[in-house]
């Protein structure tokens, strides 16, 4: 048995004669944080396949019967061992965070904010929840938890660690279990979070960021667009929540990188249906964030993104793109259109919506064989994507009044080939017309 073996052996003994004295908690407090503190000098955890022990602890630890303090205490000296090994999203710990594990986090970290405790703990908490599974029930738990280190006047300055754990967080926001938690607590956390692209950079530590996880400001500016597209948050929005989002989706790129971030971080049900996306088309209209709702109009004709037989519901997209179009500005269509013909080349990112709404094999069948004919050099999900671009862009041709005449030349405008509006012949335009692309 070599040294590492023989560590783990003796931690796992050591753990079945330490658990029942934590359970009963009978044996004295001072022993206890002694033999804590005595054994995690060892840096127990650092064993193969033994940080799972100190996760359950900590468990243990708050379930006990001793005193909030001692618990407290306990768990600090634990969480303080398991920071020190290295948690980053590549790393073994984070491949097997467990559920179970979340919530002895989300708790230890509750108790320290009712004994208004501050320091390293709490900041090793955030840096392993900001990393963990995005698991969708712990909305309810996280919440009151997030809403303090949020703002930017928390003693420990981890905004934008708190800001990470918020995105991490976000299957949980939209889950049915958030309907039970009170308007005002929803509020509190829609303001703590406000501007995604404000947030102090993390203090220096020994001339180094405190905390070096990567952040992008954009995947949590991603989590306030599908608020927009929720009944239970929609209201609580505010402008300043997207202040600097409008300025940045102002510009082509901006825009690019909004929709990527969208696509890469899967928005929520809400917003994959018409009807959600125009709710949230119009909350940011009156929020007087049209920049923002023109890259959720760009999103709504994203491939993949509204069924493609989904006659009402490319209606009323359909409607909702005129409206906005004409209301502020038709020079908007330039962006829409280029965007349609751009994405192709984008396929890595924009086959996900597609595969999942049906299936790959589903996908391959449905979609493959007549593109395969026309273009046989592309790759199989590459003529997926042209050939639902293609009908993309006959809906956009249709709804401003032109039809493209053939297949092949919704193909050729697909490629950039031709891509003038003034493709095929004029048509009155229409919203009652039939959505379906019945290419070739």
């Amino acid at each position: 048995m070599n040294r590492s073996e023989t560590l783990k052996t003796a931690i796992h003994l050591f753990h079945r004669q330490l658990q029942p004295l934590i359970i009963e908690g009978e044996a004295d407090e001072d022993i206890v944080s002694s033999v804590l503190s005595a054994s995690i000098g060892l840096d127990p955890f650092q064993a193969v396949g033994c940080e799972e022990l100190g996760f359950l602890w900590i468990a243990e630890i708050l379930n006990s019967r001793y005193e909030e303090e001692w618990r407290e205490e306990m768990a600090s000296q634990i969480m303080e061992s398991l920071g020190k090994i290295s948690f980053h999203e590549d790393s073994v710990p984070f491949i097997r965070m467990q559920r179970t594990w979340i919530s002895s986090l989300l708790g230890f970290l509750s108790l320290r904010e009712k004994l208004d405790r501050q320091g390293e703990p709490s900041l090793i908490v955030l840096r392993i929840l900001a990393i963990s599974p995005r698991y969708a029930n712990f909305g309810t738990s996280a919440l009151p938890i997030l809403v303090s280190p949020l703002l930017p006047t928390h003693p420990l300055q981890s905004r934008r660690l708190a800001l990470r754990v918020f995105d991490t967080f976000a299957p949980g926001w939209f889950s049915s279990q958030m309907e039970n938690v009170p308007s005002e607590d929803l509020n509190k956390l829609v303001q703590a979070v406000g501007d995604p692209f404000q947030s102090p950079d993390p203090p220096l530590q020994d001339g180094k960021p405190s905390d070096q996880l990567y952040y992008n400001p954009m995947m949590v500016a991603a989590v306030l667009i599908g608020f927009a597209s929720s009944d239970l948050w929609r209201n609580h929005l505010q402008r300043s929540n997207f202040a600097s989002l409008e300025e940045i989706v102002s510009t082509w790129d901006g825009k690019k990188d909004a929709l990527k971030c969208m696509t890469y971080r899967k928005p929520p049900e809400c917003l994959f249906t018409a009807t959600g996306t125009a709710m949230a088309i119009r909350r940011l209209e009156e929020l007087q964030c049209p920049n923002t709702a023109e890259v959720l109009i760009m999103w709504a004709w994203t491939i993949g993104v509204v069924d493609p037989v989904d006659h009402d519901g490319w209606q009323l997209i359909g409607h909702d793109t005129l409206r906005f179009c004409r209301t502020r500005g038709m020079e908007r269509l330039i962006t829409l259109k280029q965007y349609i013909i751009d994405i192709t080349g984008q396929s890595a990112h924009l086959v996900l919506p597609l595969v999942e709404r049906y299936g790959r094999s589903k996908v391959k069948d449905f979609f493959g064989l007549p593109v395969l004919k026309l273009r046989p050099h592309f790759r199989r999900d590459d003529t997926i994507l042209y050939l639902s671009q293609a009908c993309q862009l006959r809906r956009f041709y249709q709804l401003f009044g032109y039809d493209p005449t053939t297949w092949k030349d919704a193909v050729a405008a697909s490629a950039g080939e031709k891509s003038d509006v003034s493709l095929g012949h004029p048509v009155a335009p229409s919203l009652s017309m039939d959505w379906t692309c019945d290419y070739p």
